[in-house]
């Protein structure tokens, strides 16, 4: 298991300021903001889910994470309509 910080890449801010770290297990990618699993994605099955997205800055880190893992993510509705964990 290893445990990064999430860079900024595609979003505007410098840096996420180790406010969103991604925790990589076997093929999982789980994604978490100010300590919360909002995130995760599966790189084998090449899927991905949305668990909590109630904060802007939380969905700032969401779209981060899904750009950067080649997932499409262009807006609120579009990733909540997409990705949501049912």
């Amino acid at each position: 298991m290893e445990t990064y910080e999430l860079t900024a890449r595609y979003d505007a801010r410098k840096s996420f300021y180790g406010k969103a770290k991604i925790v990589e297990n076997n093929n999982i990618l789980t994604l978490f903001s100010y300590g919360t699993k909002v995130a995760e994605i599966d790189t084998i099955k090449n899927t991905a889910k949305i668990f909590n997205a109630q904060s802007q800055t939380t969905l700032r880190h969401i779209k981060e994470f899904f750009n950067q893992s080649g997932f499409r993510a262009d807006n609120k509705q579009q990733m909540l309509n997409d990705y949501w964990a049912d």
